[in-house]
């Protein structure tokens, strides 16, 4: 059941009143119970904390009240459904310079999932994350001016993309399911004062469309979520991936398109991609050979796309590492699905506002003037 908090000597701070487990958000439904129901009622307990920290047992319940009337959170979700990432883009149109893109990225390359189960250089296959909040520790950036002060909730011991001793990105991403607040840490290193030291840092509140300040990176180069993009073993079981792929390329221009807010390079030809380039999949590619978990992804890939976040290998989807993965099975997508099974699509009819990473459905984006002209014709 839920309860308050204690602070340090002097304080308190409530904890979030939610039912069930403390820390799992739900929906409150009022079913005409009275008050004093222990299982459709809210109420917090007040403990009392000596100058050495001592605690004394926790009070009878106070300020009982039925959850009707505390108000309840919206179960956390990915940023809002209205969201670019989580907007479909199969009915958009082709990008000017498609043929270009993937020219440069690589017509014959092969798709590569990089995530997968078990180990690799003795680090998880894939970026991992974690629900685990931690207590908040500082952490020192070296791109500071572009960077969530913070602090940040890293738990002890946390998983860091390709291990604790990678020299890599080492990413450390945390989801705080109960504040539906998303972590992205990137090459984050700990301290022997308990601190951290990181290259860049991005708080995102995941209930909002809130993009980054422009040209400020986060844990990502394109200044975009890392979580948003990883393909997650729990969709798959789940049946469907709602939302676009994160990806990289090996060259990238000097130029950023809507969501993406930075760049990095110095390349500024047109053939080459900017950051935040959405792909996506032909929509006559034949999936029917495929197995049930591949074709999940390439569905996605047609529906929802994926986008260029990152300078890499090319090709490389993003994805959480999970024991559950079969790699032999990942790695048909290498040898059947190439470069030139994708277009580069244009977004840019979604935009609401260029600051924001709110999106307009494709109905909404695609009405063409013409359907106008009847009425026009009629005067």
């Amino acid at each position: 059941m839920p309860y308050g908090i204690p602070g340090a000597a002097g304080t308190f701070r409530a904890g979030t009143i939610f039912p069930g487990a403390l820390g799992t958000p739900a929906s409150y439904t009022d079913i005409g119970a009275g008050i004093g129901d222990p299982d459709l009622d809210g109420y917090y307990t007040v403990v009392g904390v000596t100058g050495t920290g001592q605690a004394s047992a926790p009070s009878n319940r106070v300020g009982v009240a039925e959850y009707q009337l505390t108000g309840a959170p919206s179960a956390c979700t990915v940023f809002p459904a209205d969201n670019v990432w989580n907007t479909r883009i199969d009915t958009l149109p082709v990008a000017t310079n498609s043929d270009a893109y993937v020219n440069t990225i690589g017509a014959t390359k092969g798709v590569h999932t990089d995530f997968g189960a078990g180990q690799w250089d003795g680090g998880p296959i894939g970026i991992p994350y974690t629900t685990t909040v931690g207590a908040p520790v500082a952490v020192t950036f070296d791109y500071a001016d572009e960077s969530d002060p913070g602090p940040y909730p890293i738990p002890p011991n946390p998983p860091i993309e390709g291990g604790p001793s990678s020299n890599g990105d080492r990413h450390i991403l945390i989801l705080d399911q109960t504040a539906c607040k998303l972590y992205e840490l990137y090459y984050t290193w700990p301290q022997t004062d308990g601190s951290w030291q990181a290259g860049s840092g991005a708080i995102f509140n995941l209930r909002s469309n809130a993009l980054r300040p422009d040209t400020w990176t986060s844990a990502d180069a394109a200044g975009l979520p890392i979580l948003a993009g990883l393909v997650r073993y729990d969709e798959i079981a789940a049946g469907a991936i709602n939302h676009a792929l994160r990806f990289t390329a090996p060259q990238t221009r000097k130029a950023t398109v809507w969501p993406a807010r930075h760049y990095a390079s110095s390349l500024t030809g047109a053939q080459y991609p900017p950051m935040g380039q959405r792909f996506r999949l032909h929509a006559s590619f034949d999936i029917a050979g495929f197995s049930p978990t591949n074709q999940v992804i390439l569905r996605a890939l047609k529906t929802y796309g994926m986008i260029l976040a990152d300078n890499g290998s090319s090709w490389y989807l993003s994805g959480a590492p999970d024991e559950r993965w079969n790699n032999d099975e990942l790695r048909q997508l290498q040898t059947r699905v190439h470069g030139s099974d994708f277009e580069a699509v244009d977004t840019s009819s979604l935009i609401v506002d260029p600051g924001s990473g709110q999106a307009r459905t494709p109905s909404q984006s695609l009405l063409k003037p013409q359907a106008y002209l009847p009425i026009c014709s009629a005067r």
